[in-house]
Protein backbone atom coordinates (compact mmCIF):
# COMPACT_ATOMS: atom_id res chain seq x y z
CA UNK A 1 0.00 0.00 0.00
CA UNK A 2 1.23 2.98 -0.98
CA UNK A 3 1.27 6.46 1.54
CA UNK A 4 1.58 9.99 1.02
CA UNK A 5 1.63 10.71 4.57
CA UNK A 6 5.29 12.09 5.43
CA UNK A 7 7.39 10.55 8.31
CA UNK A 8 7.18 12.41 11.87
CA UNK A 9 10.35 14.49 12.28
CA UNK A 10 11.84 13.49 15.29
CA UNK A 11 11.14 15.71 18.03
CA UNK A 12 14.49 16.27 19.20
CA UNK A 13 16.13 17.63 15.53
CA UNK A 14 15.20 19.85 13.30
CA UNK A 15 14.83 18.94 9.80
CA UNK A 16 15.86 20.41 6.63
CA UNK A 17 14.48 19.20 3.39
CA UNK A 18 17.03 18.64 0.57
CA UNK A 19 14.81 21.42 -1.14
CA UNK A 20 15.67 23.56 1.74
CA UNK A 21 19.70 23.03 2.23
CA UNK A 22 19.85 22.92 -1.78
CA UNK A 23 18.76 26.90 -1.72
CA UNK A 24 21.14 27.67 1.05
CA UNK A 25 23.93 26.16 -0.49
CA UNK A 26 23.17 28.56 -3.25
CA UNK A 27 22.85 31.70 -1.10
CA UNK A 28 26.35 30.52 0.75
CA UNK A 29 27.85 30.45 -3.02
CA UNK A 30 26.93 33.63 -4.12
CA UNK A 31 28.04 35.51 -1.19
CA UNK A 32 31.39 33.62 -1.62
CA UNK A 33 31.27 31.36 1.82
CA UNK A 34 33.06 28.26 1.57
CA UNK A 35 32.71 27.53 4.51
CA UNK A 36 28.99 28.60 6.31
CA UNK A 37 26.24 26.82 8.34
CA UNK A 38 22.47 27.70 9.35
CA UNK A 39 21.18 29.98 11.73
CA UNK A 40 17.90 29.14 12.76
CA UNK A 41 16.39 30.94 15.74
CA UNK A 42 13.50 32.69 17.27
CA UNK A 43 12.67 36.68 18.37
CA UNK A 44 10.60 38.65 20.21
CA UNK A 45 7.99 39.87 17.51
CA UNK A 46 5.76 39.61 14.97
CA UNK A 47 1.66 39.55 15.28
CA UNK A 48 2.11 35.77 16.37
CA UNK A 49 4.41 36.21 18.99
CA UNK A 50 7.26 35.43 17.80
CA UNK A 51 9.30 35.38 15.01
CA UNK A 52 11.99 33.16 13.05
CA UNK A 53 14.98 34.28 12.31
CA UNK A 54 17.69 32.21 9.63
CA UNK A 55 20.80 33.41 8.28
CA UNK A 56 24.17 31.79 6.50
CA UNK A 57 26.83 32.36 8.81
CA UNK A 58 30.27 31.07 8.97
CA UNK A 59 30.10 28.75 11.94
CA UNK A 60 28.24 28.05 15.11
CA UNK A 61 28.30 29.83 18.81
CA UNK A 62 29.33 28.34 21.62
CA UNK A 63 25.69 27.89 22.76
CA UNK A 64 24.44 26.41 19.85
CA UNK A 65 23.53 22.79 19.20
CA UNK A 66 24.69 21.98 15.85
CA UNK A 67 22.64 19.49 13.22
CA UNK A 68 23.97 17.85 10.55
CA UNK A 69 20.56 17.84 7.45
CA UNK A 70 21.38 17.38 3.77
CA UNK A 71 24.60 18.45 3.73
CA UNK A 72 24.57 21.46 5.16
CA UNK A 73 25.38 22.37 8.98
CA UNK A 74 22.16 24.15 11.04
CA UNK A 75 23.11 25.82 14.47
CA UNK A 76 20.18 26.73 16.87
CA UNK A 77 20.43 28.23 19.98
CA UNK A 78 19.64 26.66 23.22
CA UNK A 79 17.28 29.26 24.00
CA UNK A 80 15.63 28.69 20.53
CA UNK A 81 15.72 24.63 20.69
CA UNK A 82 12.57 24.27 22.84
CA UNK A 83 10.61 26.52 20.21
CA UNK A 84 11.57 24.54 17.24
CA UNK A 85 12.56 21.00 17.79
CA UNK A 86 10.71 18.87 15.65
CA UNK A 87 10.51 21.49 12.77
CA UNK A 88 10.77 20.89 9.62
CA UNK A 89 12.02 23.74 7.15
CA UNK A 90 11.48 23.62 3.45
CA UNK A 91 11.37 26.04 0.36
CA UNK A 92 8.94 26.54 -1.60
CA UNK A 93 9.59 28.78 -5.30
CA UNK A 94 5.72 27.77 -6.28
CA UNK A 95 2.94 30.12 -7.78
CA UNK A 96 1.45 30.60 -4.17
CA UNK A 97 5.08 31.97 -3.01
CA UNK A 98 8.49 31.83 -2.76
CA UNK A 99 10.67 31.58 0.30
CA UNK A 100 11.43 29.07 3.14
CA UNK A 101 8.48 27.27 4.79
CA UNK A 102 9.07 26.32 8.52
CA UNK A 103 6.02 23.40 9.44
CA UNK A 104 6.67 23.73 13.66
CA UNK A 105 4.44 21.42 15.75
CA UNK A 106 5.29 23.71 18.48
CA UNK A 107 3.37 26.41 17.33
CA UNK A 108 -0.33 26.87 18.83
CA UNK A 109 -1.05 29.51 16.74
CA UNK A 110 0.36 31.04 13.28
CA UNK A 111 -0.23 34.41 11.46
CA UNK A 112 -1.31 34.36 8.07
CA UNK A 113 2.06 34.86 6.96
CA UNK A 114 3.90 32.38 8.26
CA UNK A 115 6.62 34.14 9.19
CA UNK A 116 5.47 34.29 13.21
CA UNK A 117 3.78 31.77 15.68
CA UNK A 118 3.08 31.60 19.11
CA UNK A 119 3.51 28.80 21.82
Amino acid sequence: MVTSEKPAIPANTIHVTAKAAGKVRQFAERDGMEKFGLKVAVKGGGCSGLTYVLDIVEGPEAEDKVIEENGIEVYVPKKAYIYLAGTELDFSDGLNGKGFIFSNPNATKTCGCGDSFGI
